[in-house]
């Protein structure tokens, strides 16, 4: 079953994406993203089910409708849909993709086209500044093509003229948002920026690069970019952006001198990659830091004196695959300098237009009461919607459950512990209720894309999770996130638990843990560790151990355990805290090399292996548990049948054996033992966040 929607697809400046007139979505945000989701194929890394082409710059939406705001024709929404992970932030804009807004609202009729040229005063929702994007319309008609070249797409098109009015403090409020410009953190230089769209700009030489590295040796570069995210979480809090984590911004941008007074050299990050070429948003930003004296950016030019006079010029800044021409104009000299307007020629093509088939697999509960959505839907399939949302289906008996196939949602990517865990039980579960069982893996957000989409599905019995400590106590105690751990779920049973162990890549050159420590002391940063993400076990015993032993160690954070294993392994990371069901199957075949265990005893399977404790560093306990939990509100006598058949499965001794050559101890439980380990569990790690002063950071 797919839900239809019409979709302009444009190429817009050196992006592409879906571009939707805001009632042809649906009015709840949450479905809303979920729509955006199911349109790009954020789903998966080649977004095969969907019209994204695998990278951040095709994975762009624009979202338009006719403007409320005093002066302005058109609301812009941008969003930026996740690849390879199902998330939509609406935080950042984008300028390339502003380029197509301004023709689609004259073909859609919200502004009516001028003979010559139109200008379409545009208000960027997500900054909340205002933009006139001129647009060529000979004969009153958009015209895409033309003459004009814009670096990084081939061919020629019309010029699409973005000026920009009042894009300086959009998002934080102030250009220089830290009150300075020029912040040092960890050593390094770096002006944090408001104009446009938060930046976080560095000299290239600060960090050793040259700064015209192409782009696909500075992603390559795991160092560097493990360095760049660490350094941008910070200028984040700094900004006061918060937790960036799970947004692409701020952007890290690395400049170096251009090839004339006027120009300047970029490599810009999105933010885990470089771009191709240049977002036209981060152009504005970085001419703007280039023209005002004072920050790391001005400190490229070759003389000083293109940063002392006002009035209106020009910078080049020069890009992977050309150049961008920003005109500002400047008012005022020195520390007092200003940025009043900057503008830019970007162009546009319409690629196709039609109905976008939306999969109903990425909707987490009917839109009921939607009209704008259902309008467009053809007959039949309302018709069959209608029916699937009929009360009489609304709560299925417990005798008659389950009526369909039944979906376990897994938190982390396929191939890691959670996901070996539930395809395990799944094996014997699904004949015990008499229905097939799929493994839904929603990586991303440290488990919390997973734990929302479950928290809103069905109350039926047939969408379930395997949860575990991070999803259902770290995170929570770490931060405030969109579901609540135990008043959005209904406990079903405990599967098991799994201490935490310390490995290493194999060929580190560490004898042990107080090698580590010494070697740590001695310098600084000198390893990295990978974990599963912000908020999750790995993330906390890594940071707990930093803690007790008094040392400092990069953290790179990853969508799950099973990649940041695979880099351990590379060579890329150096250290890991994962389950001892993640690491043992590696550890065995010589691939990580098992230091200490992060819990109050040994392992059974490694006994040589010390505690921390014994290594030297108290107070790192950490025991992971995972357990299966239904959407609040699951009737009670279908959580006792799941319960009942689970438990079965965890005393099959088939089950318990490869559980536990896996190195996780199986346990079972009552729904209500599960509610109050869930309960306790969140109390304890609140506690260990307060007094560690933990941070999502």
């Amino acid at each position: 079953m797919s839900r239809t929607v019409p979709c302009v697809l444009m190429r817009a400046g050196t992006s592409r994406g879906p571009f939707f007139l805001r009632h042809w979505l649906p009015a709840d945000e949450v479905a809303r993203d979920e729509a955006l989701i199911g349109a790009i194929g954020a789903s998966d890394l080649l977004q095969l089910d969907g019209v994204g082409g695998g990278s951040t710059l095709t994975s762009k939406v624009a979202i338009v409708s006719r403007s409320s705001e005093p002066g302005c024709d058109v609301d812009y929404l941008f969003a930026q849909v996740g690849v390879g992970q199902r998330s939509v932030d609406t935080r950042p804009n984008c300028g390339n993709m502003l380029a197509g807004v301004g023709p689609f609202a004259i073909e859609q009729g919200l502004v009516a086209a001028s003979e010559g040229t139109t200008t379409v005063r545009v208000f960027n929702v997500n900054t909340r500044s205002r933009i006139d994007v001129t647009v060529q319309t000979p004969a009153r008609r958009v015209r895409y093509d033309g003459e004009a070249r814009i670096d990084g797409v081939a061919g020629t098109a019309a010029p699409i003229l973005l000026n920009f009015l009042d894009a300086w403090g959009a998002v934080t409020g102030s250009l220089f948002p830290t009150g300075q410009r020029i912040d040092t953190i960890d050593g390094v230089a770096l002006t944090c920026i408001d104009a446009a769209m938060p930046l976080m700009i560095m000299r290239a030489a600060d960090l050793g690069l040259s700064g015209r590295e192409p782009p696909s040796v500075l992603d390559g570069d795991k160092p560097l970019l493990a360095r760049l995210e660490a350094l941008r979480l910070q200028a984040g809090a700094r900004m006061g952006l918060g937790d960036v984590s799970q947004s692409v911004i701020p952007k890290p941008v690395l400049v170096s001198e251009g090839d004339s007074d006027d120009s300047i050299t970029s490599r810009y990050f999105t933010p885990r990659r470089c771009h191709a070429s240049h977002a036209a948003t981060g152009a504005i930003g970085v001419a703007t830091a280039f023209a005002l004296p004072g920050t790391v950016a001005s400190g490229t030019a070759r003389t000083t004196s293109t940063h002392t006079s006002d009035g209106p010029r020009h910078v080049l800044v020069l890009h992977p695959q050309g150049r961008i021409d920003v005109a500002i104009t400047v008012s005022g000299q020195g520390q007092e300098a200003r940025i009043e307007r900057a503008a830019l020629v970007r162009t546009a093509r319409k690629i196709l237009q039609g109905e976008l088939h939306l999969p109903d697999y990425v909707f987490s509960k009917p839109l009921e009461g939607d009209i704008p959505m259902n309008k467009l839907i053809n007959p039949l399939l309302a018709a069959s919607l209608a029916a699937a949302t009929a009360p009489a289906l609304a709560q299925p008996a417990a005798g008659s459950y389950p009526t369909k196939t039944i979906t376990v949602v897994v938190p982390t990517a396929a191939g890691g512990a959670n996901d070996a865990m539930a395809r395990t039980i799944a094996q014997k579960l699904g004949p015990l209720l008499g229905q097939t069982i799929i493994i839904d893996n929603r990586a991303g957000a440290n488990g919390s894309i997973a734990s929302e989409f479950v928290a809103r599905a069905k109350p039926d019995g047939h969408t379930l999770m395997l949860g575990y400590i991070a999803t259902h106590s770290m995170n929570p105690a770490l931060q405030k996130l969109r579901y609540d751990p135990v008043a959005d779920f209904t406990p079903v049973g405990l599967v098991g638990h799994s201490p935490t162990l310390m490995v290493a890549t194999a060929h580190v050159p560490v004898k042990d843990v107080k090698d580590l420590v010494a070697q740590l002391k001695a310098k600084p940063d000198k390893y990295t560790y990978a974990s599963a993400g912000n908020g999750t076990a790995p993330h906390f015993a890594a940071e707990l151990f930093k803690l007790s032993a008094g040392v400092v160690m990069l953290g790179v954070p990853y969508k799950g355990s099973a990649p940041a294993v695979s880099d351990t392994i590379g060579g890329q990371t150096q250290f890991m805290f994962p389950s001892l069901f993640t690491a043992l199957p590696h550890v065995k075949s010589g691939k990580l090399r098992p230091l200490a265990v992060a819990g109050p005893k040994r392992a059974p399977e490694l006994p040589d292996v010390p505690t921390l404790k014994e290594a030297g560093v108290d107070g790192v306990d950490v025991t992971q548990w995972y357990a299966i939990f239904a959407p609040a509100n699951t009737p009670k006598p279908i959580v006792d049948k799941l319960n009942e058949a689970l438990n079965k499965v965890l005393a099959d001794k088939d089950i318990v054996k490869r559980l536990e050559d896996h190195g996780a101890d199986v346990e079972s439980s009552t729904p209500e033992q599960l509610a109050t380990l869930v309960k306790n569990e969140l109390a304890k790690w609140k506690r260990v966040v307060a007094a560690a002063k933990l941070s999502a950071d």
